[in-house]
């Protein structure tokens, strides 16, 4: 159906202004073009699965992990365990041990003793022709040794390739020597005189390797590899970058049902290498946290010694006060005691004993913390607290001290270096000085509660004789003492067991095995798959960007929707050498389609018995206009239909080329007076057409079609012809064609396909729909069908090839998926 003017009746405002606005994405128009270009998809395909074959082949290193547990003891960072842990008056998890170890793991001063004593500075791998592969260094036939004294260039690849017996050959890169170099013995850079690269050699196992940028020396390995390696890549790091590595690939958790077992994982690029890191770093935490806790403990027990006999000469020297009080002043037997408030008064003082005790060991922890004298440190635990976070503290001060003697020695007090590490140390005093405050504002709380409550049980007190009240005093500072004195003595007691049976505190329950475990990483399928989805979106999204920016007519039912304009036929594709389809293959569907025109130009100009002047005008040059008007004017010519065609676009005459007709004198010849009509008029083959071509261009184009000259001549003919066809100027260019239509009966509007522009539409929607212009109607112009379904879409035009109906037949291949189409309807019609 050809949507006419009735489609128009009760229209809006609103709908007014959607007229001529397009929809900004055609889906339609874009599934058409992903199906067009599936072989662009199907070489990315092919080309996307060989990438990714190439990536898991050649360029993925896998990452893999291992994992080690171990047991944590109960009294791991305590020592013994307090009557009275501040912990459980602060009301904290027991499992400050786990803390304080997994701190310690992770700290650098672990780390960085276990990469200076194990050389995990040094890198071992392997080179084929494509990968390089990370090896373990157990792997390798010899261990590279530098001489810390010496200066060496990190990151500097140096290949081994074994030669037979016991020598290798030492070759270094072409380019990338450097005169910055590191230093082992102080951990920093230093920058030498340049010199020039040096040259490759071979040495022997044992034989130091001496260039100005590198000394060492190959050392066997004591265990012959499984597996030849044709050659050996070794690269130094700095300690600094060794260190920072194993930290970022160490992870430590606790067992979620027993909080004392402790997990441990390692990741890296060789199984073996997480596998004898995890055991070797455990097995050097556990020689150290023992000697630590010997230390330790000796020092806790000769406090508490050296506490006791101060203690102990306080002791005596009390008991012999009160026993000159009872012997002197004859007060050993005192009438109508309050036992029971000088009971409650004895318990409420040693328990002051007790915490004044404590206070004192925790007096000595901090004065060892701010005097540096770690060596003379106590157990937090004689102090009557669990802190791993102290703990580990402590360690990693201990550390940072020594390490600043180190390079005290080297830097000045103002360098970089000294910066650092005196901020590292102001952290970890910080965080050590807070748990030590937090322990004593605790005990001082606490006191004071007890004084208060001694000073409320003593208040009976006052009602005794002077006599009687100075013995009480005096047989309640002996009990103090006492208590103090008993108090320190368990615990001594309890530190000299501990040394008696000490072990190690830390168990290994399972330790890191190579039990053939696959990596973790990376996704190689999933990044595989993504390459491959990346290469498919490639053409996907190219497509898609074009289709979004895409702004010609590519779809008529579209073109309809937006303009509401009738559309009278859709042309397809001219194959002709000229513009005479219609002459030339009268069978064909195109020749077909212009006669489906012709019947449905009568839709806009009526049924009257006048002639009809049909105007023929586009937005701009190249959509066809002037092959819709030849072939719309041989259409009626051949249908015994007197016609003529007038070629007015006068700016670029192109009619007479296709009739063979001189165009010396035309249209505006006759415009400008100089011919009359029967000069300018031509015949043709076809009987009843006859050809106006517009003449020479004249220097007034637009004056000339306005003319009332113009008019009076269309008028003329409207007397001579039964069909006047006018090829007019494209009104996208400039305003002749819309005066022309004020005078003509029916106007074709012509668009072609994926050729006219969206927006060049809106102005003759606009002038449509406003009344400005009447009797209009669309020509869907080059028509292309690539899916062999013919032209029309609904509406009418030819039902496509193949059916041995029109010329085209019989060129026409019926395309693949039509017929793998029909193969499938067979096999089901069966």
């Amino acid at each position: 159906m050809i949507p006419g003017k009735e489609a128009l009746v009760g229209k809006n405002e609103p709908q007014k202004e959607k007229y001529g606005s397009f929809a900004l994405f055609d889906i339609e128009h874009f599934l058409r073009r992903v199906l067009r270009n599936w072989y662009w998809f199907l070489l990315m395909l092919l080309f996307g699965y060989a990438v990714s074959w190439f990536y898991g082949k050649y360029y993925a290193q896998n990452i893999y992990a291992s994992d080690l547990k171990l047991s944590i003891s109960n009294n791991t960072a305590s020592y013994f365990t307090p009557s009275q842990s501040i912990n459980f008056i602060w009301g904290q998890s027991g499992n400050q041990d786990g803390i304080y170890l997994k701190k310690m793991l992770l700290s650098r001063s672990h780390n960085e003793f276990l990469v200076n004593e194990l050389d995990l500075f040094v890198n071992y791998s392997t080179k084929g022709i494509i990968k390089s592969t990370y090896l373990d260094k157990n792997d390798s036939p010899v261990f590279l040794e530098i001489d810390r004294k010496h200066l060496q260039q990190v990151n500097y690849p140096i290949t081994i390739t074994p030669k037979g017996g016991n020598s290798y050959q030492i070759s270094l890169p072409e380019e990338g020597q450097s005169n910055h170099l590191y230093s082992y013995d102080v951990e920093g850079f230093q920058n030498i005189e340049s010199f020039g690269r040096p040259a490759n050699k071979t040495i022997k196992v044992n034989e130091w390797y001496t260039t100005p940028n590198l000394r060492f020396k190959l050392v066997p390995n004591p265990v012959s590899p499984s597996i030849k390696f044709e050659n050996i890549i070794v690269s130094l790091s700095t300690v600094n970058d060794a260190v920072n590595g194993i930290v970022s690939t160490v992870g430590v958790d606790f067992d979620k049902e027993i909080s004392t077992i402790m997990i441990i994982s390692k990741k890296g690029f060789n199984l073996n290498n997480t596998v004898n890191f995890l055991n070797k770093s455990v097995t050097e935490l556990q020689k150290k946290r023992f000697n630590d806790k010997i230390k330790v403990d000796q020092n806790t027990e000769q406090y508490l010694k050296n506490s006791l006999g101060d203690i102990r000469r306080k002791l005596d020297s009390s008991a012999a006060y009160l026993n000159y009080l009872k012997v002197s002043e004859k007060l050993y037997d005192i009438s109508n005691r309050d036992e029971k408030s000088l009971q409650k008064i004895k318990d409420l003082e040693a328990r002051k004993a007790d915490i004044l005790s404590k206070m004192n060991s925790l007096s000595s922890i901090r004065n060892s913390v701010e005097s540096q004298s770690f060596d003379r440190m106590i157990s937090p635990s004689a102090a009557g607290f669990d802190d791993g976070l102290f703990t580990a503290s402590v360690s990693e001060l201990k550390a940072l001290y020594l390490k600043k003697r180190e390079l005290a020695s080297i830097y000045t007090p103002n360098s970089e270096p000294i910066k650092e590490i005196n901020r590292l140390i102001s952290e970890a005093k910080a965080n050590s000085s807070g748990s030590l405050r937090n322990v004593h504002t605790v005990y001082s709380t606490e006191l004071n509660k007890i004084d208060q409550q001694i000073a409320e049980a003593s208040t009976d007190l006052k009602t005794y004789p002077d006599k009687q009240r100075k013995y009480l005093d005096a047989e309640r500072g002996y009990n103090m003492i006492e208590a103090t004195y008993n108090s320190l003595l368990g615990r001594q007691n309890e530190s000299q067991m501990r040394l008696a049976t000490n072990q190690s505190d830390i168990t290994v329950i399972d330790p890191a095995k190579n039990l053939g475990q696959g990596p973790i990483g990376p996704n190689v399928k999933g990044t595989k798959m993504m390459i491959i989805i990346g290469f498919l979106a490639f053409p996907f999204v190219l497509i898609l960007l074009g289709s979004l920016f895409d702004s010609k007519i590519r779809n008529i039912k579209e073109l309809v929707s937006a303009t509401r304009i009738p559309l009278l036929g859709v042309i397809g594709n001219n194959n002709n050498e000229n513009m005479l389809t219609v002459l030339n293959t009268p069978k064909s569907s195109v020749a077909e389609a212009f006669r489906g025109i012709r019947a449905n130009v009568r839709f806009l100009s009526g049924e009257d018995d006048r002639s009809k002047v049909i105007l023929v005008t586009s937005s701009i040059g190249g959509e066809g206009k002037t092959y819709i008007s030849i072939n719309l004017a041989s259409v009626l010519g051949l249908s015994d239909k007197k016609t003529i065609l007038l070629g007015m676009d006068l700016r670029k005459p192109k009619i007479f080329g296709d009739f063979n007709i001189d165009n010396k004198l035309g249209i505006s010849n006759y415009l400008t007076g100089e011919t009359t009509i029967d000069q300018i008029i031509n015949k043709t083959n076809i009987p009843n057409l006859d050809v106006a071509t517009s003449g020479p261009i004249p220097p007034n184009p637009s004056e000339l079609l306005m003319s009332d000259r113009n008019l009076k001549f269309i008028e003329e003919l409207r007397k001579l012809y039964d069909f006047i066809i006018i090829d007019s100027p494209p009104v996208g260019l400039v305003a002749d064609s819309y005066e022309l239509m004020k005078h003509s009966d029916a106007n074709l509007y012509v668009v072609r396909h994926e050729y006219t522009e969206k927006y060049m539409l809106k102005m003759i929607t606009e002038k449509y729909h406003a009344n400005e212009i009447k009797h209009l109607g669309l020509v869907y112009n080059d028509y292309i069908i690539k899916q062999g379904y013919g032209y029309g879409y609904g509406y009418g035009y030819g039902y496509g090839y193949g059916y041995g109906y029109f010329d085209e037949d019989k060129n026409y291949k019926e395309p693949l998926l039509i017929k793998i189409r029909n193969k499938i309807k067979a096999i089901f019609n069966r």
